[in-house]
């Protein structure tokens, strides 16, 4: 397996690097691809509790936990930098635990509403909270001195680092556990596996990532507010992930890039801008059942047979 995995690792090595050199100093470029790494972390965490067959639309509430939580350390309490990304991150998984266990003995439309309703009750507690700045937000959220010129190749090593985690994770014994609960989860109980706290701790990684991805956010924007980690942010997840593939995290990858670079051109659109991502889950749905990762698997078999008719006709 380290074989078929070295040119991945190598690539990815590569990209944080490029990012290193080429997004020196911000500007435009850099801004997008903080939007663009920021976004590929959040489609990422949103798909890995579909490994158990739900949508999580508490993603968005989680991503404002850890921007929050990376708002308050970093403004009010002065933590550095890494002190307060990981805070994010196990603040976030640590809520995802009692909400998980609370919520997860519901399954499909059940589970999605009551997600939807906590990224709601999330966000109003935010608006009702003057110590975060009520429904001004928090502002001032900047990364260190010693970051100025590199966040951007900071984030996209973070996120690099974090997406190959989740395909670690997702390869190992658990992940198959957790594909085989989405497949019949009253199979996997009667093997002795607990169906309940495996759901649960699938929740607690991906809102660890989210927490993360929330804080990372916090820092590329230097402002947060409660508009920002709304149920509309996990729809816009969910739409990358339809247009990328479910079926492999580098769906989450692909979705995200090129519906965020089209989200840039639909921006024109005004408020018909959901129009554009409600339209892009129905046509992927319709058309791509498996996103674009499934029309390049198609592609990369259809092309051996194809060129072995055109080498059989001439």
């Amino acid at each position: 397996m380290a074989k078929p995995l070295l040119a991945p690792a190598i690539a990815s090595a590569g990209l944080v690097l490029l990012a290193g050199i080429l997004l020196q100093g911000g500007g435009l470029t850099a801004s997008l691809v903080l939007w663009l790494a920021i976004n590929v972390l959040i489609t990422a965490s949103f798909r890995f509790v579909t490994l158990i067959g739900e949508l999580n639309f508490a993603v968005a509430g989680f991503v404002g936990l850890g921007a929050y939580m990376a708002g308050i350390g970093t403004v009010s309490l002065h933590w550095p930098f890494l002190l307060a990304l990981a805070a994010s991150a196990v603040f976030a998984g640590l809520i995802s635990l009692v909400f998980g266990y609370i919520t997860l003995r519901a399954k499909g439309p059940y589970f999605m509403l009551i997600s939807f309703a906590f990224t709601e009750v999330i966000r109003m507690i935010y608006t009702k909270t003057e110590a975060i700045g009520g429904s001004s937000g928090m502002v001032g959220i900047f990364p260190p001195a010693y970051l100025d010129g590199y966040l951007p190749a900071v984030v996209v090593g973070v996120v690099v680092l974090l997406l190959w985690t989740l395909w670690f994770i997702e390869k190992s014994d658990f992940g198959k556990v957790l594909v085989a609960i989405r497949n019949n989860d009253a199979i996997v109980e009667t093997v002795g596996i607990n169906v309940h706290l495996a759901k649960v701790l699938c929740l607690a990684v991906s809102s660890f990532v989210a927490g993360i991805a929330g804080a990372l956010l916090a820092f590329s924007n230097n402002v947060i507010s409660p508009g920002d980690f709304g149920f509309l942010l996990a729809v816009y997840a969910l739409a990358y992930l339809k247009v990328g593939g479910e079926s492999h995290i580098l769906g989450a990858v692909v979705g995200a890039i090129v519906l965020t670079l089209l989200g840039q051109f639909a921006l024109s659109f005004g408020p018909y801008e959901h129009i554009f991502y409600g339209a892009a889950i129905v046509i992927s749905v319709l058309l791509l059942p498996g996103g674009l990762i499934g029309l390049g698997r198609y592609l990369d078999k259809r092309a051996p047979r194809l060129a072995g008719a055109a080498k059989s006709q001439a």
